[in-house]
């Protein structure tokens, strides 16, 4: 791709002063055969050097075929760093992540990863952190800072229930409302956003059957979608995770990864598993490197402007030492 393709037209000017070059070797040599006297051509036409003395006008002829593409600006796909965009992590602290089938715990792993998600993020990128059990609360509103949602990560507390849709619905809210606080101060509008959802998906207020209720998490993930803000779901820990909630009595904590799987495509998110720490991290990581980058053409003509510089001298100091003359 190039960004001012019509300069590419003096191609064709390139080409023809080399069919010009090409003529004018040929016409030099018809007139040197017409020489009869063998004695008098060795003065007149004395030895040159062999298929070198082309170098300098090949050198110069190259070094106006690459200056010319880099006047047309070329351009190429590259990975630059967003410099703006809010991300709201949303973090499961109801009592089934206390189970230890990852370990130490669900909680404790979680808060090892979410930390490490956080520094990996780009410097541009506003992160927000919202906490849920029975209610979501916005711990840390989106900032670059990522100081203080390290620091909430830390004092995460284990509570009863599980509103995923809550959480769900207090992330929207504040990315609108960080975004209306953008709107005073700038004037590229809201920037792009994204949430990132990380429960065991068992959803128990309201009642995990109703689909369609109000406050639910499907009613929320379809909310999101209708805001442009999709949620990205992590299902985190295993089939065998289990909790006691009684002394003595087992109560099984399985991930439910139906649930979390259906709020990421009706939001138009990503659906990822992770069943230990590593896993945990390494779809972080993924996510960091999908949020915190993005794919734009960019401008390559630098190269192509430093090779035919290159060329250009080269062909000059060429033809000085080899005609002692310009080319």
């Amino acid at each position: 791709m190039f960004a001012t393709p019509w300069w590419l037209m003096l191609l064709v000017v390139v080409a023809a002063l080399a069919v010009g070059y090409a003529v004018l070797l040929r016409r030099r040599r018809r007139d040197v055969v017409r020489f009869t006297n063998l004695e008098l051509l060795d003065r007149v036409a004395p030895r040159r050097p062999g298929w070198y003395r082309h170098v300098p006008a090949a050198a110069l002829i190259t070094a106006l075929a690459v200056l010319t593409i880099a006047l047309a600006g070329p351009q190429a796909e590259a990975r630059v760093p967003r410099n703006r965009a809010t991300v709201v992590l949303v973090i499961d602290v109801s009592l089934s992540m206390q189970a230890t089938d990852v370990s130490p715990s669900r909680l404790a792993a979680a808060q090892v990863a979410a930390k490490a998600f956080a520094d990996q993020l780009t410097p541009g990128v506003n992160l927000g952190l919202v906490a849920f059990a029975g209610t979501a609360a916005v711990l840390v509103s989106p900032t670059v800072e990522r100081g203080p949602v390290k620091r909430a990560v830390d004092g995460l507390q284990l509570s009863e229930s599980t509103a995923t849709g809550e959480a769900i619905f207090a992330a929207i809210q504040s990315v609108n409302t960080f975004s209306q606080a953008l709107a005073g101060v700038s004037e590229e509008g809201p920037p792009p956003a994204r949430i990132v959802l990380m429960s065991d998906g068992k959803q128990t207020i309201p009642d995990i059957d109703a689909e369609d209720a109000p406050r639910g998490s499907f009613t929320a993930a379809r909310a999101a979608a209708e805001a442009s803000i999709p949620v990205s779901t992590i299902s985190f820990g295993t089939r065998y995770g289990s909790i006691e909630l009684t002394p003595g009595e087992s109560t099984s904590v399985a991930v439910d990864d139906a649930a979390m799987r259906t709020i990421a495509e009706l939001s138009g998110g990503q659906f990822f598993t992770a069943a230990s720490e590593q896993e945990l991290r390494q779809v972080y990581a993924e996510l960091g490197e999908e949020i915190g980058y993005e794919v734009r053409r960019v401008d390559v003509s630098r190269p192509w402007l430093a090779g035919g510089a290159l060329l250009l001298i080269a062909g000059v100091g060429s033809g000085l030492a080899l005609g002692r003359r310009l080319p």
